[in-house]
């Protein structure tokens, strides 16, 4: 009878999500309900409470406000505005140069913002227009910075990243330095996939005459110099074991503003925008994550995952064979669901799985982040797309990013085969880690 209440509550719970009711709101509505059914009223008001409190009270969270309103400054006060400028003067002699350029920008933006959507937006109105200009393929020039943008969510400081050591009670410092490399990797392979689609159809980015002197390129790199020292400044401090991430998270809170009032850049109205618009992102992040917890407490009561183990057998004992029917399991729900609410619904069922495995959770967590990735460009709800159509609006059809990101899915599973096959890649830098 249990279980049978569990698993109709996950299939209530695809519906109200197919009907758009917001992602926070279904998880709590079903998990209390199933709750109610399973041990009565009180005991699902009581679970509520206590569970909204020791969410709360956790103190690993308060690394979230502390990182957004750190990628808030550092946009807000245009610390990012020279990164496409200065990858462009370095990159736009290869072939596919400028969607190269874009790649590596969003890749350094992503250290500064820790959010897909946020890279994908900002990167968008500097990027596309520029590549555009240049008589780039518009699905190469808006697939670029669509799917480039999602290595927000790999590299840190990622808040998909720290929710998702928080709910499996991982090392968020050893998850948060486990997703550089695999970052990175994404990075690389992306670019490797331009230069090489480019150099076989040079039509899709005509050549750029490169005059640019090095002098003018080393110049440009003066204007960067704050995101480095941010990165830097919170990464290193991470590794070497000089603060915890929720410390991390103040401290790159604070060099974001003091690089900014060094540059004159901090303003009254930057600081009111940075503050404003961290609290209503934290203020989401946090309801959508109660709902979580709650259905985790209603899976658990339910014992679906105790089942579905049962049910897999020999398969919960093999990590690749997991992580394989995982993928799928991510991959076909990332294409209806955001990431957020995608992470939430399915750890509560997963986790236990890997833990009876054996497998690496830190390894399972950067799986689990490049499946998000993974669907963040994925029709026919892919969120980067969206955004990045809201960026070029009648310019570019929605089509024609779908069939451009359709490329970088393809480079995000060749990623997943290199990560699934090498788990020593996610996990060199955590195991190097002074704490």
């Amino acid at each position: 009878m249990a279980l049978q209440i569990g698993i109709s509550g996950l299939a209530l719970l695809l519906v109200l999500l197919a009907l758009r009711v917001p992602i926070a709101f279904a998880l709590g509505l079903v998990s209390l309900g199933g709750i109610a059914l399973l041990r009565g009223p009180l005991p699902a008001i009581s679970a509520l409470e206590t569970l909204t409190f020791s969410f709360i009270a956790h103190w690993s969270l308060s690394a979230v406000p502390m990182f957004l309103l750190m990628g808030n400054v550092a946009f807000k006060s245009g610390l990012t505005q020279s990164l496409f400028r200065a990858a462009s003067l370095w990159l736009s002699a290869l072939p596919g140069g400028l969607a190269i350029a874009s790649t590596a920008a969003c890749a350094m933006f992503a250290a500064a913002s820790g959010s897909s959507v946020a890279t994908a937006s900002a990167m968008g109105r500097i990027a596309i227009p520029e590549m555009l200009k240049f008589k780039y393929d518009p699905g190469l020039a808006t697939g670029t910075v669509a799917a480039a943008g999602t290595l927000g969510s790999l590299i840190p400081p990622s808040i998909l990243i720290i929710l998702f050591a928080i709910f499996a009670e991982a090392s968020i410092g050893k998850m948060l330095i486990a997703g550089i490399l695999p970052g990175l990797l994404s990075a690389f392979v992306f670019a490797a996939m331009i230069m090489i689609r480019c150099k076989i159809n040079p039509k899709l980015a005509p050549k750029i005459e490169d005059g640019v002197s090095w002098e003018e390129r080393f110049k440009i790199l003066g204007e960067v110099w704050p995101l480095p020292v941010l990165t830097i400044g919170v990464l290193g401090g991470i590794y070497t074991g000089i603060f915890t991430p929720t410390e991390a998270g103040a401290g790159g809170a604070l060099i974001a503003f003091a690089i900014a009032a060094v540059q004159g850049r901090l303003t009254w109205q930057v600081f009111k925008e940075s503050v404003v618009e961290s609290l209503k992102a934290t203020s989401m992040i946090f309801l959508i994550a109660l709902g979580g917890i709650m259905l985790t407490r209603f899976m658990a009561v339910s014992g679906v995952p105790a089942a579905m183990s049962s049910i897999m057998g020999d398969y919960a004992t093999n990590p690749v064979t997991l992580v394989i029917l995982s993928s799928v399991i991510y991959i076909i729900l990332g294409m209806f669901l955001d990431s957020i609410g995608l992470m939430l619904l399915t750890l509560p069922v997963l986790l236990p799985l890997f833990e009876a495995s054996g497998a690496d959770i830190i390894w399972f967590g950067v799986l689990v982040i490049k499946f998000l990735e993974i669907g963040l460009v994925t029709p026919p709800v892919g969120l980067n797309v969206y955004i990045i159509k809201g960026v070029v609006g009648d310019t570019v059809p929605l089509e024609t990013i779908f069939k451009g990101v359709l490329w970088f899915i393809i480079a995000d599973i060749f990623t997943l085969a290199i990560l699934i096959t090498f788990p020593e890649i996610s996990l060199y830098l955590p195991n190097l880690m002074q704490f």
